[in-house]
């Protein structure tokens, strides 16, 4: 045993000034495969180690991940990597399961002392594990013992009707994720033979349910992640999913059903008036509080409408109409093809009534909030009306995004969508908002307020989420840091809590933004070099007090704009073209929110 571990301990020593190919073998890998009761939990499968040398362009990389969690590459032009793809199975003691996971680590000349986790989209984890390789990291993905690189988890989270698969919900929810970096942190020590007084630093980048794997992260294996970005969190996932049906529910409860040119009308109408109110008009709306807060929507009744006949396609999720990251979305990604003729007439009190009432918020029929809403000047994704050729009229129609979640994980049916809202009121949404909720609280909420663990292990999270999401509603993200505020600074004046709660948790809006990506209907800023900026916070303690975005369109293409951290508010400078970032108490008001409708808190 004794020579076995000093010939381990060589190979170990001399790793890091190896080539590639002499440190990319089976054998290397199964030396420094940890023993079982290591990693408590997980027992290796030394059987099924896979060794071979790849090579990975950029296209391949984390440049499209980098895209996804709103970051650029630091590969300083590079555009292929060679690096040693590496699969290992194990499993949990006590079950018949098979989880696969691959690694990639960048050659030893190229290696930076970095471990990378990209999160996926959707109802899926990421599949490709070259994410790190531009940052000199090693990077992985799992399989998360339900075959993930080939299924999403909508797919299978029922075992038949009424059955749900909690193995694979607990995998999706955070533990797949928690494991594969616990396990790939041992390997990449072993494998380059780094010594346990040397720091690996951990990073993750996410955006959507990309942004909710990195919260369950922080929150479930915090003290394992040095750095942590989440783009536009899908958290709170009962009343986020459920809140996919709410605009259909609001077009059957007030019987119209907008034509998509009349909700667009109304849209780009409060676009072109807020917009002066943030102190300069360049087509976005950088303070939607303020929009809330002075226009009235009543004002647009009347305005004409024109929209030329045409086939439009929505990728669903709330992402039709901008780009996003494309990679992990497969063949099952709820898309839908619709014509839609031309439309002209004018903006009907009807339709007015609709937007309003979506962008209020879902309350009971006894006027107690439920849930908070897309910010005004939003897209209205979910209320997208559907031509009815045979009638010649313009009919609700629901999402599957929603209709799905409610038939799977509320009614645990295996249906795609609902078929109909006959019968359905704002207390049946909030019925399977509660029911969600309780049923997948410590799994797929992920809204746990309380990240000590995180912070006193001295990590950073970079939180940033569009103003204008038509998807995950900006104040989701603004509701979530307010929650750990208010649980990690109990009874602390804002002027000690803030300046230290900035020193490891920084969040952002980014005005005029989208789902995970700049907004076609609004030429804004959009963060472009997120990871630059954490690993500097990071590994060389430069802390940002701003956050860095570029303008990709428009009259002010290329112009960069540093983005104000919350609590404050961008408020332009009469005739320049610089911000101040305010305090505004009114304003900060209309972003706070409380859920009576539930009867336990609502993080």
């Amino acid at each position: 045993m004794r020579q076995q571990r000093n010939a381990l301990l060589a190979l170990a020593s001399t790793a890091s000034a190896a080539s590639l190919s002499d440190v990319c073998t089976v054998s290397h890998v199964k030396n420094i495969l940890p023993s079982d009761g290591t990693l408590l939990g997980i027992n290796l499968i030394p059987s099924a180690v896979t060794a071979s040398v790849y090579n990975a362009s950029s296209s391949s990389s984390s440049s499209s991940s980098g895209a996804m969690g709103g970051g650029m590459g630091m590969g300083g032009g590079s555009t292929s990597y060679n690096y040693c793809n590496v699969t290992v199975s194990y499993t949990h003691p006590g079950k018949d399961d098979t989880v696969v996971v691959k690694y990639a680590f960048p050659s030893p000349t190229e290696f930076k002392n970095r471990f990378y986790v990209a999160g996926g989209g959707g109802y899926t984890l990421n599949s490709d594990a070259t994410g790190g390789l531009e940052y000199g990291a090693v990077s992985g993905a799992t399989d998360a013992g339900y075959d993930a690189f080939n299924n999403d988890y909508d797919s299978i989270v029922l075992k038949g009707n009424g059955s749900v698969d909690w193995d694979a919900t607990h995998m999706f929810g955070y533990q797949a994720l928690g494991e594969m970096t616990l396990l790939g942190k041992e390997l990449t020590r072993g494998f380059y033979g780094i010594g346990s007084d040397e720091k690996v630093y951990t990073y993750y980048e996410g955006c959507s349910d990309g942004g909710r794997e990195g919260m369950s992260q922080v929150q479930r294996w915090g003290e394992e992640y040095d750095g942590v970005i989440t783009g536009a969190p899908a958290f709170r996932y009962a009343q986020q999913q459920v809140h996919h049906i709410f605009s259909s529910v609001v077009e059957h409860t007030l019987d119209y059903a907008p034509p998509p040119c009349e909700l667009a009308k109304i849209v780009n109408a409060t676009i072109a008036a807020c917009d002066p109110l943030d102190g300069r008009t360049d087509g976005v709306v950088a303070r939607t509080d303020l929009c809330m807060l002075n226009f009235n929507l009543t004002s647009i009744i009347g305005t004409p409408y024109y929209c030329a006949a045409q086939t439009s396609t929505s990728l669903g999720f709330g992402f039709s109409k901008r780009g996003h990251h494309a990679r992990n979305r497969r063949r099952d990604d709820h898309s839908s093809s619709s014509y839609q003729p031309a439309q002209n007439g004018t903006v009907s009190a009807k339709g007015v009534a609709v937007a309003q009432a979506i962008y209020d918020g879902l309350h009971t029929t006894q006027g107690e909030r439920a849930y908070l809403s897309w910010q005004i000047a939003s897209e209205l994704s979910d209320a997208t009306s559907t031509y009815n050729s045979t009638s010649g009229k313009w009919e609700l129609s629901i999402t599957s995004m929603g209709g799905e979640y409610v038939r799977k994980f509320v009614q645990l049916l295996d249906l795609d969508n609902l078929s109909t809202l006959d019968g359905v009121t704002y207390d049946t949404v909030v019925g399977w908002m509660d029911t969600a909720m309780v049923r997948y609280y410590d799994t797929l909420q992920t809204t746990h307020p309380d990240l000590t663990k995180f912070k006193e292990a001295g990590g950073k999270l970079l939180h940033y989420h569009g103003e204008s999401d038509p998807s995950i509603p900006a104040a989701s993200s603004v509701h979530y840091w307010q929650s750990v505020k208010s649980i990690m600074y109990p009874d602390v004046e804002d002027e000690t809590a803030l300046p230290d709660m900035s020193d490891w948790y920084q969040f952002y809006l980014v005005p005029g933004a989208a789902h995970c990506g700049a907004n076609t209907l609004q030429p804004g800023p959009y963060p472009q070099n997120n990871m630059e900026i954490m690993i500097d916070w990071v590994e060389n303690g430069v802390k940002p007090s701003r956050l860095n975005a570029t303008v990709s369109s428009g009259d002010y293409e290329g112009e960069t704009q540093m983005l104000c951290q919350w609590p404050k508010r961008p408020l332009w400078k009469n005739g320049s073209d610089s911000f101040s970032c305010v305090d505004d108490e009114e304003s900060i008001e209309s972003w706070t929110y409380d859920f009576p409708a539930f009867k336990i808190p609502v993080y």
